[in-house]
């Protein structure tokens, strides 16, 4: 098992900046790669980003390419999402999930967190 736990998530106008944190704990070593979703109220829970644990390779929604940034660092088992120049439309609670050896960044991702909320004002 793996559990994750999302934090930074809020309320910001328009235009500004949050970041995502995920850190994973428990059989971290079946880990490959992370990733990013987000639901928006009444809608799909939809593809943010992604990123390997091993050589850190990054893919994007083609929504949030040059806005968003995923990064992780190895040895806190934590993974972030830079999110700037945000906007009204970027409003959804935000997720992170952990893939296994198997998978590629289109999925399965196998173990989900709870969400954080992200809401952008305008």
């Amino acid at each position: 098992q793996v559990q994750l736990v999302e934090s930074g998530g809020g309320l910001v106008q328009a235009g500004g900046s949050l970041r995502l944190s995920c850190a994973a704990s428990g059989r971290t070593f079946g880990s490959v790669g992370m990733g990013w979703f987000r639901q928006a109220p009444g809608k799909e829970r939809k593809f943010v980003a992604a990123i390997s644990w091993s050589v850190g390779s990054t893919y994007y929604s083609d929504s949030v390419k040059g806005r968003f940034t995923i990064s992780r660092d190895n040895a806190k088992n934590t993974v972030y999402l830079q999110m700037n120049s945000l906007k009204p439309e970027d409003t959804a609670v935000y997720y992170c999930a952990s893939r296994s050896y198997g998978s590629t960044w289109l999925g399965p991702y196998n173990y989900w967190g709870q969400g954080t909320q992200v809401t952008v004002s305008s």
